[in-house]
């Protein structure tokens, strides 16, 4: 069985949370990422580049500025990464994971109800 890969590195997922904020230039994510992750120039232009390569992010020039923006959803990140552990951890079993979130961690009634209403209108779709 051939083994699903995350789809972004918990680098690149760094990158990618300060372009779903909004288009960047490349001193912006700089800034950024150096308030955050400590990061030097060569590791941002790196890691803009290696997504970049990914086709998950792309940029539009402005004089002899670029202007960086995810290409990918942040929802679509989400669905891949879910999938991803979905597959890997839990053999594909929803129940599994619902089961192992009840066992490992004490839910709110908030979240208790926001899982019957997830549950409920899956119910309606699939009639």
């Amino acid at each position: 069985m051939e083994e699903r890969r995350n789809l972004l590195s918990p680098s690149e997922w760094r990158v990618m949370e300060c372009l779903w904020s909004g288009p960047k230039t490349l001193m912006e994510l700089v800034r950024a990422l150096k308030d955050s992750a400590g990061w030097a120039k060569s590791t941002v232009t790196t890691m803009v580049r290696r997504l970049e390569e990914k086709g998950l992010v792309d940029h539009e020039t402005s004089g002899r500025t670029k202007i960086f923006q995810a290409a990918l959803a942040r929802e679509d990140a989400a669905a891949a990464e879910t999938d991803s552990l979905l597959e890997r951890a839990f053999h594909g079993s929803v129940g599994l994971l619902v089961s192992s979130l009840v066992e490992r961690s004490s839910l709110t009634r908030a979240d208790i109800d926001e899982l019957y209403a997830i549950l409920d209108k899956a119910e309606e779709e699939s009639k």
